[in-house]
């Protein structure tokens, strides 16, 4: 256990290692294509579970850090596909502004922490012990709380400032756009559900699930299927 902590933590430093070295050869932040995206957001999900590794101890359930780990090892293929262009090269001169930076840092975060909803939603649905159930929807909740405000400030308020100053709109209705705000409304639903109508349980769980899947296809899937102003991304 004590090993697999620190390999999280090593394996997190190693992938914000490598995004730094690519920074430092093109002077810009390395976040600004699909490979470098892949492997900052799979760092940020290492490093997320590092965090609740340390907070919770052995009191952290075991699957929470085997099925977030699976994520970011996913990413991580995803990212080392020969599909997927690593050459280190600048951005385009659209892409060279820390709004962008911020947009994308800040996105990634809570998405960092809503791959944490999105294991313990999934092992809530297929968990049959009540307080078991129980820890794991509050540990949900949490991840949604954590992540709902860092998601909001990237993907929709800096978001929109920097497609301002790179359009000259703050919206454009661009398909990673409507995504972007479909995926911002689906987990404004699961903190209404939980906060406002007191659902619990079942229900906010799905919600949770839905949500990852949708960021996930706001992430990776509109770039491949959708044409529109992020396909260079």
């Amino acid at each position: 256990d004590i090993v697999s902590h620190w390999l999280l933590a090593v394996g997190g430093i190693l992938l914000l290692g490598d995004i730094i070295y690519r920074s430092i050869i093109i002077r810009f932040a390395a976040v600004t294509n699909m490979y470098e995206s892949l492997l900052f957001f799979a760092a940020l999900i290492v490093l997320v579970l590092f965090v609740y590794r340390l907070r919770f101890g052995e009191k952290t359930i075991r699957l929470i850090m085997f099925g977030g780990s699976m994520i970011a090892f996913v990413l991580i293929a995803l990212a080392s596909s020969p599909l997927l262009p690593s050459d280190i090269t600048p951005p385009i001169p659209t892409l060279q502004s820390y709004w962008l930076v911020l947009h994308i840092t800040l996105a990634f975060m809570g998405e960092a922490f809503f791959v944490v909803a999105f294991v313990g939603a999934i092992l809530y649905l297929f968990s049959k012990d009540p307080d078991k159930k129980t820890s794991l929807d509050r540990l949900t909740y949490t991840a949604v709380v954590i992540g709902y405000p860092l998601y909001t400030a990237g993907a929709l308020i800096f978001g929109s400032v920097w497609a301002h100053f790179a359009w000259g709109s703050f919206w454009s209705w661009d398909p990673k756009e409507t995504w972007a705000l479909v995926t911002w409304l689906v987990y404004t639903l699961y903190l209404h559900a939980r906060l406002i109508t007191r659902f619990r349980g079942t229900v906010t769980a799905l919600i949770a699930v839905v949500g990852f899947l949708i960021t996930i296809f706001t992430f990776l899937g509109v770039n491949f299927l959708m044409a529109g102003l992020h396909s260079y991304s």
